[in-house]
């Protein structure tokens, strides 16, 4: 009779491992919705609801993104990524809310990385977060830029690459250009296959009306990798924000928006019709 019992419970928790796994696969080619419904159908554990927030995040709705990492983090309350992916929910939440609700997302946001770092301070992804979150979060809100340099140590021995990023992007903000730019060009370097850097100083200059240089950048990386989507935001990004060609970057944009090869590590497409309702005037 016990062996009867366990028979089918052990069945059970097959098929929810199962269905996880098809979710994640479904994630990974960016099919989100698809995904939840999977999820949907199979028991909730820490690893699903993660996904399950995973896929709510990608698709924009940051509440039921927050909703399902929170009760992930019930089931796995020592697990950095889970944390890591709650502050980022809790974050687009504050960003998007109204200032009461807002200061109370972005708390909770930063207790989110602050406990992932905590848990796990070899999670540089965490760490690249949190680093900002103090950047772009007022004081009040538990922001500030040396909180934010004093992250540099510790991120440089996990991502030497990440690590030149955030100490430009300190200097940019002490208004200290020159060193801003010379971090820029010492990250192109330490990874020549990664668009990151390339993008990042296109950007830079594109912000220092230095546009000449700045679209050779922005050529390098298309012939590095003439078909990455990155690309197109990156420029349609610096286009709006320097209020420079916004027709060009709204086509940038509607490319990007249709593109076949994105993945959940691009920039989602919730974020790109954001800049795109910006470009627009809305």
């Amino acid at each position: 009779m016990r062996a009867a019992i366990l028979i089918p419970l052990l069945t059970g928790h097959a098929w929810a491992g199962d269905a996880t796994d098809r979710a994640r696969e479904l994630y990974r080619k960016t099919d989100y919705a698809d995904a939840i419904s999977v999820l949907k159908q199979g028991d909730s554990d820490a690893q699903s609801l993660e996904l399950l927030g995973q896929c709510y995040y990608q698709l924009g709705d940051f509440k039921k993104a927050a909703d399902a990492l929170e009760k992930a983090a019930t089931f796995a309350p020592s697990d950095s990524m889970i944390q890591t992916w709650l502050g980022r929910a809790l974050g687009e939440r504050a960003a998007t809310s109204f200032p009461f609700a807002a200061a109370a997302h972005a708390r909770k946001a930063r207790e989110a990385f602050e406990k992932a770092v905590r848990l796990d301070p070899s999670n540089a992804l965490a760490m690249s977060d949190l680093f900002d979150f103090y950047m772009q979060a007022p004081g009040f809100m538990g922001g500030g830029i040396e909180k934010a340099r004093d992250l540099i140590p510790k991120l440089a021995p996990l991502d030497p690459l990440a690590s030149h990023l955030a100490q430009a992007k300190v200097d940019e903000e002490k208004k200290q250009f020159a060193a801003a730019e010379t971090e820029l060009r010492a990250a192109i370097p330490l990874a020549p296959d990664k668009l990151d850097p390339v993008l990042e100083l296109a950007q830079f200059l594109a912000r220092r009306n230095q546009h000449e240089e700045s679209d050779r950048f922005f050529q390098q990386a298309a012939s590095t990798a003439p078909d990455d989507p990155r690309i197109l935001f990156a420029r349609a990004e610096s286009l709006i924000k320097g209020k420079r060609n916004v027709a060009e970057a709204r086509d940038l944009l509607k490319q990007y928006l249709a593109a076949k090869g994105l993945t959940p590590d691009d920039p989602p497409r919730w974020e790109a019709l954001r800049l795109l309702k910006k470009a627009e005037g809305q």
